[in-house]
């Protein structure tokens, strides 16, 4: 029986056809198709007058999960637990960070800060604080502003040390010997204070109790609290914090401190240091595109001074610039809110539209070169065009696909990306096109291509070498009637291929191979997932000094969570209160909480009940009493929702510890909510960090999800459009090596999986097709006989083309790697991995693997077009002699 004949050229037969009328349409009337996009461009460039109303870089909505179950969460909080910091106000019962102003504070030397004269500048320090002004005088003083901890007019302690003292700050030694930590029992204050959160770097008394005596410390903590629950004092106070970011490095260098050393954060710093970010990398467009130019020109010369292609090279860089405009004005009409990582999106446009115009040039010099214009760009476009399609079908599919993802952040970068490669597609076909048709003319009149003077095709001996050189120009292999061949083919064909193709150097790539393949499951293993706050930051903001003495001083303790009874129940009834007993019994037995911290209203009120000798076993009594319960605590009040005689919910508080890592902060969250699940009573646990926690709940599944569905997705156009099914696979068996190589690189460049990684983990779809499936394909089309033949006439074909898109794309990302953002080096990194690792596998290992098994050297009833079968013909068939495909 013969073989099963699988043809799945249905799609690209008339694609190719189409294409080629449509490069003889181009050739014949190129000037439309050059002007109608630059006048589309500039049409849709107006949309760029919306940028500023657009831009939406709110980091919680971007980089957060869509619907994260701690928004929710936080909704019900605020709902049943309502906050009004004018009145009485408690930091750990906000349902949100707050609006706040904190320093961190150091003694210099590495001494301690409980002395005299540190508390001297600290008192100095929190003076300069609340006398300070705006110099117009439009915010309001601090005094006004501030947080009420006190029914009255007294505003919350920064630090109930620094309230202790005084204002003497020789009475710090004095309340030394009573000082102990994590809790402490100020003068005159009834209740325990926790300084978990207030002071750090702690020398303490040996002990067993659950706090100990404190002999010195290193840091202290100061926290400034706005109100924030009327409009208009949300306004007010976000003009104080304005005013104190741009005063306060001023006010701090004046004070002169030389016993302590501090560091500042507002709770707007983290946006406002984020929202620089985008300026910061506008500056580095001008230097990417001019290394793009000289590389594309560079690349794309002759020393022919007719056959060089430096004017199609140079537009070629302009044809992605236009796509950019393009696109992104659209979405700007259309209202599609633009990110801080969308700025990434034309770096990597650059690379890839320049990738198209190697193609397109490529082909032109397969041409024959006494053909008309007309019909060389008919060849062409049926040569590059189909190549191109293909390309920009996965990268498109890929980052589309990216849309589903539950992170704005992913989502903007996604749409604008994807719609900047539909136009980038676009105009390779019309505006790249047309320059390359109008070039083609000067080529056909052998013009000169700077001075477009007519010159002489062959050497004039009364003129001299450098005249010669310069002016004349037009040549071509007479054998072949195309262009001749570029160096760089060469090298393929005679000494890389060939060496590829030793036995030793076979074992040779074998064993890199899967030292490569080992290494890189290993550090699949060991990466770490979600974003760190501070890396939303650039290296030089005043943050990350904050940010490092919190981590070094104030780590042992994380959040103070909330846990919320989120039903009516009848606390009266004693078996209710004891199921409420036992679920904080089980929280508490976590590793991650300190039993001996957590604050309940319960607790108290039954303690209280039994000294008091009265009944909280009936409705009536358990109601009535509670004011007792508050003339002890007046914070519980807050902590019961009474309407009427039902408690419609309560709250408790659990403190966690050693907190330190994401990996800690995704097994806490993952821990509190399956205990909490498992209660009788219905409970819920809450803090505000936690609605960054959700981000690890999603980030690993949903970066699985995109990366199965786009490589299915690739592995299905390649099974539509390469006619052999076994090369599909080695195509597919690419993109899973490339992704797995790329995450565990990750790790060792200190890269996390969050939602911008999880971009470039799409990206590598796309990429990774790029470079595997011309290389497969050209080797199964070959009509070498001999499996190591066929290798390196497909690396003859194909390597200088994938050569110079991977560099040119390289190129377009590479100056991110000196911005001071992690969110740009992080693209940077990445999209190196990528084209590395792409390259790689096109280059050296798909090559070697493919000589391996026979079954996949035979394609039935399949050929190259005649242009790209000739092994002698000049110039490289193309990144996509696929040409074919």
């Amino acid at each position: 029986m013969a073989p099963l004949d699988c043809h799945t050229d249905c799609v690209e037969r008339p694609l190719s056809r189409a294409m080629h009328a449509l490069g003889a349409l181009v050739g014949a009337h190129p000037w439309p198709f050059l002007l109608v996009p630059v006048a589309l461009s500039a049409a849709l460039g107006t949309g760029f007058g919306f940028l500023s109303s657009l831009e939406d870089n709110d980091i919680e909505r971007q980089f957060t999960p869509v619907k994260g179950p701690a928004k929710s969460e936080r909704r019900f909080v605020q709902a049943h637990f309502p906050t009004d910091d004018a009145q009485r106000f408690s930091a750990e019962r906000l349902s949100t960070e707050g609006s706040f102003v904190a320093f961190i504070a150091v003694a210099r030397g590495g001494g301690s800060l409980l002395t005299r004269e540190a508390f001297a500048e600290l008192l100095a320090l929190d003076k300069a604080v609340w006398e300070l002004r705006s110099p117009d005088g439009a915010a309001l003083p601090f005094a006004q502003l501030c947080a009420r901890g006190i029914p009255g007019d007294n505003c919350s302690s920064p630090n109930p040390l620094l309230s202790a003292v005084g204002g003497d700050p020789a009475g710090i030694e004095a309340l030394l010997p009573d000082l102990t930590f994590p809790l402490y029992i100020p003068p005159s204050f009834p209740n325990p204070v926790f300084l978990g959160h207030l002071l750090g770097g702690l020398d303490l008394a040996p002990g067993d109790g659950p706090s100990r005596p404190v002999r010195a410390a290193k840091a202290l903590r100061l926290f400034y609290y706005l109100q924030e629950d009327e409009a208009s004092r949300r306004n007010d106070s976000a003009l104080w914090l304005r005013t104190f970011l741009e005063r306060i490095p001023g006010v701090v260098k004046s004070l002169n401190l030389a016993t302590i050393q501090v560091a500042y954060f507002t709770s707007d710093s983290r946006q406002e240091e984020f929202e620089k970010n985008t300026k910061e990398v506008v500056p580095l467009f001008s230097i990417t595109y001019t290394l793009t130019i000289t590389f594309s020109i560079i690349t794309c010369s002759r020393l022919d001074c007719v056959r060089t292609k430096v004017w199609v090279a140079a537009f070629g860089v302009l044809s992605a610039g236009l796509s950019v405009v393009s696109s992104f004005g659209l979405l700007l009409f259309c209202g599609v809110p633009f990110v801080v990582t969308v700025a990434n999106s034309p770096f990597l446009i650059l690379g890839v539209g320049v990738d198209d115009m190697f193609i397109l040039v490529s082909c032109w010099q397969q041409t024959k070169v006494k053909n008309s214009v007309k019909d060389r760009m008919a060849d062409t476009y049926r040569e590059a065009a189909v190549s191109i399609t293909i390309t920009t079908l996965t990268d498109v599919l890929a980052f589309y696909i990216g849309i589903a993802t539950p992170f704005q952040s992913v989502q903007a970068f996604c749409i604008y990306t994807g719609t900047a490669f539909v136009f980038c597609y676009l105009y390779s076909l019309t505006f790249l096109g047309a320059i390359l048709a109008l070039n083609g003319r000067r080529e056909e009149s052998n013009r000169h291509w700077l001075t477009f003077m007519k010159v002489n095709n062959e050497p004039q001996d009364s003129q001299g070498s450098t005249y010669n050189m310069c002016c004349v120009g037009g040549s071509f292999d007479e054998s072949t009637g195309a262009e001749t061949e570029h160096p760089m083919n060469g090298l393929f064909r005679k000494y890389y291929g060939p060496f590829l193709m030793h036995t030793w150097t076979k074992v040779l790539v074998v064993v890199l191979y899967l030292m490569y393949l080992g290494i890189s499951i290993f550090g699949c293993t060991q990466i770490q997932e979600g974003i760190d706050l501070r890396n939303l930051a650039s290296d030089n903001s005043y943050v990350i000094q904050y940010y490092e003495w919190e981590k070094k001083y104030f780590s042992e303790y994380g959040p103070r969570v909330m846990v919320v009874v989120t039903e009516s129940k009848a606390y009266w009834d004693s078996s209710v209160r004891a199921d409420i007993e036992n679920c904080m019994n089980a929280l508490e037995r976590s590793s991650y909480i300190n039993k001996n911290l957590s604050v309940s209203w319960l607790r108290t009120y039954e303690d209280v009940a039994k000294r008091m000798s009265f009944s909280i076993d009936d409705r009536r009594l358990f109601i009535d009493n509670l004011s007792t319960l508050h003339r002890i605590n007046p914070d519980f009040k807050w902590d019961v929702n009474v309407i009427g005689t039902e408690i419609l919910a309560s709250r408790f508080f659990i403190q966690t510890v050693n907190v330190t890592t994401a990996v800690d902060e995704k097994s806490l969250l993952n821990e509190l909510r399956g205990l909490a699940e498992g209660c009788k009573v219905p409970l819920m646990v809450y803090h505000p960090a936690f609605i960054y926690f959700d981000q690890y709940i999603v980030i690993v599944r949903n970066t699985i999800q995109n990366v199965v569905i786009a490589a299915g997705a690739m592995l299905f156009i390649s099974l539509l459009l390469i006619p052999n099914p076994l090369c599909s696979l080695w195509v597919t068996f690419a993109i899973a090596s490339v992704i797995v190589g790329v995450a565990g690189f990750m790790t060792f460049w200190n890269v996390n999986l969050d939602s911008i990684s999880m971009i470039n983990l799409v990206i590598c779809i796309g990429f990774s097709v790029d470079f595997s499936a011309h290389i497969s394909y050209a080797f199964v089309a070959s009509e070498k006989h001999n499996v190591n033949d066929k290798a390196v006439d497909a690396l003859y074909r194909l390597g200088y083309p994938v050569a110079q898109g991977a560099i040119s794309t390289i190129l377009g990302v590479i100056v991110l790697s000196m911005a001071s953002s992690y969110i740009f080096r992080t693209f940077f990194k990445i999209m190196f991995l990528v084209i590395l690792f792409g390259a790689v596998h096109g280059l050296i290992f798909i090559p070697v693997f493919l000589t391996f098994f026979g079954f996949c050297s035979q394609m039935p009833n399949r050929q190259f077009p005649v242009s790209a079968q000739s092994s002698s013909a000049e110039g490289v068939p193309l990144k996509d002699t696929n040409t074919v495909l």
